[in-house]
């Protein structure tokens, strides 16, 4: 599971990107616990404090609704909307917001977030704006997802000490599936921290590399879609890469393991315990 930190710093970025997106000067929001009560964390462009540390339970208010709900919900005018209960109307007059959308994070069937976007006057959002709020919201839910599947390999994964090998063809196969998964998340994630440790898990289940050639982390990408029996395009796919770059990253690996073949190059790199 991602921790809390990871969410509330995703979040925050996620604001930042949603006000130019949707061109609102307030943005603000937070994560939801246990899928029902959404802590509101985030503030970007408020004048005031006044919704900070608000805590919204499901069907509680605009936030509580569009957990309740779980899709966006957009208010032209919060004071008069009768859509809503109005357990909040204190804090958002402080901050003199009028119009604001809602939109729920949801990953895996959990809703996990909530992000608003706001207006002080009386507007009614674009199908623009909507959109290009609903866009960042669903971008956070990839990125989220990514987290997790990433965390919940890497606490499956991890070593134990002194642990043995797989010795069955079935625990190895399922060894070498896990290894190519996890390189795939790698290269989708941009936490710097995040891929260390996922490259990290992924080095203990090869070993210590042996004396010989060293690969990069996008060869190394490249040669386990190679070993699972992908094909360039399927490979390019699986990155988000050009197929022809693919070709380069598979030629430079070739080179480096003295490979004149694929398969050459997928053994030598399991001799050289680069791949499990």
């Amino acid at each position: 599971m991602t921790s809390a930190a990871e969410t509330t710093a995703e979040v925050r970025r996620a604001l930042a990107r949603l006000r130019g997106a949707a061109g609102v000067p307030l943005s603000f929001g937070g994560e939801v616990v246990d899928g029902k009560r959404l802590r509101m964390t985030e503030l970007l462009g408020t004048a005031t404090t006044s919704l900070l540390g608000l805590v919204v339970a499901e069907g509680k208010g605009l936030g509580g609704r569009a957990i309740g709900v779980r899709k966006p919900v957009v208010l032209p005018d919060y004071y008069t909307s009768d859509a809503i209960s109005h357990h909040f109307d204190r804090a958002v007059k402080a901050e003199g917001v009028r119009s604001v959308m809602a939109v729920p994070v949801i990953v895996q069937r959990t809703v996990r977030a909530v992000l608003y976007g706001a207006v002080r006057e009386h507007v009614r959002f674009g199908d623009r704006s909507v959109t290009a709020m609903v866009e960042v919201a669903r971008d956070l839910e990839q990125e989220l997802a990514v987290r997790a599947e990433a965390h919940r390999r890497l606490d499956l994964l991890a070593p134990e000490p002194e642990r043995a090998p797989p010795g069955k063809p079935a625990e190895l196969e399922a060894l070498r599936e896990s290894h190519a998964e996890l390189r795939r998340i790698a290269a989708a994630v941009d936490d710097p921290e995040l891929r260390a440790r996922i490259d990290a898990v992924c080095q203990s289940l090869t070993g210590d590399p042996a004396r010989g050639p060293s690969l990069s982390a996008r060869e190394l990408d490249v040669l386990e879609g190679a070993a699972a029996g992908q094909t360039n395009a399927g490979i390019a796919e699986a990155l988000g890469l050009g197929p022809e770059t693919v070709k380069s990253y598979l030629r430079n690996a070739m080179r480096k393991l003295d490979a004149k073949t694929r398969l050459q190059a997928v053994n030598a790199a399991r001799r050289a315990n680069l791949l499990p």
